[in-house]
């Protein structure tokens, strides 16, 4: 029997994950002050509706990161420097924060990334998104969001692509193990935030990548959306050697890693 605890506590699974999130946080703080031209686009009034831009000078796509933390830590200020690979390309990249639980629920957590993406939209550019953690969750919700349905001026195809990095698409697990302590999901509500059950996109593509030295259910869950969603639009599944839950995102910050030129492919497709 699969012990749900000890697969899904990335944090004991890394014991040295607190400098790991420390260096997320140096390496970022550096790379705001070496950009002066980014900038803060609000989204909404609360202080962590935001979202930090790195304009580049491609015209093309804007690829969105967005953070994991199980939904209920961190913020966009620890992953600046995440922006760099695609910066040196020309790409753009956007950040955004979002509320944390227990102060706000998952569901509320989605319906805010789906401001956050209205909010870009505005810049007139289709989005690549990408996301980490509990970040792919998310970014895989924006890719199965009918956007016309929510708004008739949006485009349907306003998410081109998807670049899901360790992301969690079936919640159920997470239920009965101490990540949910603050989530307060139960098996119905984590059913229906989980995009693994959603009607499948009808456009754009998914990536789904997990670290090579993750848990055996970190590989199921990004082999399970690639498998359900393959039915409907391209998906690939790629499993990055000698990464644990942290370090899978050091690519982002490198111009010439695999990750970075995923992910300019995909901004440039």
């Amino acid at each position: 029997m699969i012990d749900l605890e000890v697969e899904y506590n990335n944090r004991a699974r890394v014991p040295e994950n607190p400098t790991l999130i420390a260096g997320w946080a140096r390496d970022a703080k550096g790379y705001r002050e070496a950009c002066p031209g980014w900038r803060v686009i609000p989204y909404g009034v609360g202080a962590r509706h935001t979202i930090d831009f790195f304009p580049a000078g491609n015209d093309g796509p804007i690829v969105v990161f967005i953070h994991g933390g199980y939904w209920q830590a961190l913020d966009s200020s620890f992953f600046s420097h995440l922006a760099a690979g695609l910066n040196a390309h020309g790409v753009s990249v956007a950040l955004p924060s979002y509320d944390l639980c227990p102060n706000v629920s998952v569901g509320d957590i989605i319906e805010q990334m789906r401001s956050a993406v209205r909010e870009l939209a505005k810049i007139g550019r289709r989005l690549v998104i990408s996301g980490h953690s509990a970040g792919g969750h998310l970014a895989a919700c924006m890719l199965a969001t009918e956007w016309r349905a929510l708004d008739a001026a949006l485009p349907s195809d306003l998410v081109v692509a998807v670049y899901s990095i360790s992301g969690l698409f079936d919640l159920g697990p997470l239920v009965p193990t101490s990540v949910n302590a603050p989530l307060h999901l139960n098996d119905q509500s984590a059913r229906d935030v989980s995009p693994l059950f959603w009607p499948m996109p009808s456009h754009g593509s998914l990536d789904a990548v997990v670290g090579g030295n993750e848990s055996s259910e970190y590989f199921r869950q990004s082999q399970a959306i690639v498998d359900a969603w393959g039915a409907a639009i391209p998906t690939r599944y790629e499993a990055i050697s000698g990464a644990n839950h942290f370090t899978v995102i050091a690519g982002m910050a490198d111009p010439q890693s695999a990750m970075t030129l995923r992910l300019k492919q995909l901004a440039q497709r």
